[in-house]
């Protein structure tokens, strides 16, 4: 199979996999807003979500992506399976560990987190939902890594119904509170379950290996500080609005983040096939060639996807959301666009992880974390959940120029000029949009049309080729 059709084939099933699991919510997301009497509970139950990812990546320690990585370095079974139950034994020790932290200090938790001790009963939910989530990771990833498509597809889809099957009523008989995270806390072990009798198989106390722990464990450990890092920057803004601003400002922001990271779906859809098809590739010849073309085509879709969200994001709110909602819209392009830099950091900081060396990872996403967080205490208090938004922006953009710079000075990435153009081109529309039409859908429009085209003959040739690949 030749490299793009494997690129292709991953990045549709697993990825549509993916997106299904995100579209759901994002598609609920006007109706939940609807059945909440104001904005506070909205961004309460998405706090209590915040606290689930900080929670679970300090409890999984990395330990999923240096199983995926491990799990490729042999072709024994017996290996394979010594290297998912290590996994396994491991992440669920150290997931009732970070369970039993959370009940003990769960009224500090819910006054740093919620911005008051009142909510500390909550934290019982989110404690069991961490517990849950994080060993679903590892339970689950057989599946992938066997490439079951239809299985994934299947759980992919199933696991957002029930948790929306559950909430909707629970928010109209009034449980404002708990709902969503309930739901999802409910929904998440409905799939455990699921996953552990489709898998079993893989994961035996007699399979476990000290030395294929350790050896998860040197991959795994520099990999926490970026999950945590990923978290700073994903979820740090709404606690800091909380405690800057208030919790019914959380919840605007949660809400525009929501349409925001629509571009989740283009995120998920790639993250769904990537890892797949990053090591089951790495050895080849032209290895960093076709990564540095991937990370600019997934650049250009990211920035002409960015320009039409730029456009529309005034009236999308209009339509959807009514009341304090509907200040959401101007947060919705910077979040829009910053998950897909994240991708494209992913796209290029996993050459250090193909070389074993993710400590560098580490120091260039800490660097954009940091400007992050700067940024936020002097732009929120000034301008609100505006502020916050653009510190995200530009930490990701720090941290994928940093990253780029690294790699191509130890030669695993190459960057074309018309790139470079590109991305210079992209900084010079978002300006002009924030100034001139940020409620001018037209004006807008079709300035994001004239800025696509640019890219497209740019990237003219490319574009031919790969329609042909899909030909034939």
């Amino acid at each position: 199979m030749n490299k793009f059709k494997l690129f292709v084939e991953n990045f549709l099933v697993y990825g549509f996999g993916g997106i299904i699991s995100k579209l759901v919510p994002l598609v609920m997301v006007p109706i939940i807003t609807r059945l909440m009497p104001n904005t506070a509970y909205f961004g309460i139950s998405d706090l209590s979500n915040t606290v689930i990812q900080f929670a679970s990546a300090i409890a999984c320690m990395g330990m999923y992506d240096a199983m995926y990585r491990m799990f490729f370095e042999r072709d024994e079974e017996k290996y394979k399976k010594e290297v998912c139950s290590s996994a396994l034994i491991f992440t669920a020790l150290s997931s009732l560990i970070i369970f039993i932290f959370m009940i003990i200090f769960r009224s500090a938790i819910s006054r740093f987190f919620f911005g008051d001790r009142k909510y500390a009963n909550l934290i019982y939910i989110t404690a069991i939902a961490t517990l849950v989530g994080a060993t679903n990771s590892i339970i689950s990833a057989p599946t992938r890594m066997q490439n079951k498509r239809k299985v994934y597809l299947v759980t992919n889809t199933l696991s957002p119904l029930i948790a929306y099957g559950i909430a909707i009523p629970l928010l109209i008989n009034g449980y404002y509170l708990i709902a969503l995270p309930l739901s999802a806390m409910i929904a998440s072990m409905t799939m455990e379950v699921i996953f552990y009798f489709l898998n079993k198989d893989w994961f035996k106390i007699k399979y476990f290996n000290k030395n294929a722990l350790i050896n998860m464990l040197k991959i795994g450990i520099p990999l926490l500080p970026n999950f945590l890092i990923y978290w700073v920057f994903n979820s740090s803004d709404k606690v800091m609005i909380t405690n800057l601003l208030n919790v019914g400002q959380s919840g605007v922001y949660s809400v525009g983040a929501k349409l925001g990271m629509a571009s989740q779906l283009i995120y998920t859809a790639f993250s769904g096939g990537w890892q797949y098809f990053a090591f089951s590739t790495m050895k080849e010849e032209d290895q960093v060639g076709s990564n540095s073309r991937i990370f600019e085509y997934l650049g250009i879709i990211s920035f002409i996807s960015s320009t039409f969200i730029c456009a529309w994001s005034y009236g999308i709110y209009k339509l959807l959301f009514t009341g304090k909602y509907v200040q959401g819209f101007i947060i919705s392009p910077y979040l829009f666009l910053a998950p897909l830099l994240q991708m494209l950091f992913q796209v290029a900081c996993n050459q250090f992880l193909i070389i074993k060396n993710t400590w560098p990872n580490m120091f260039i996403l800490s660097s954009g974390a940091i400007l992050n967080i700067a940024l936020n205490f002097i732009l929120i208090p000034v301008i609100g959940i505006e502020g916050a938004s653009i510190a995200t922006l530009i930490g990701y953009i720090a941290s994928d120029i940093i990253c780029c710079i690294v790699l191509i000075k130890m030669k695993l990435m190459v960057i074309s000029k018309r790139f470079l153009f590109c991305c210079l081109s992209m900084i010079i529309f978002f300006i002009i949009w924030r100034v001139y039409f940020t409620k001018n859908i037209i004006l807008g429009t079709l300035i994001a049309i004239v800025e696509s085209i640019i890219m497209i003959i740019f990237y003219k040739k490319d574009i031919m080729r790969i329609v042909k690949s899909i030909k034939k």
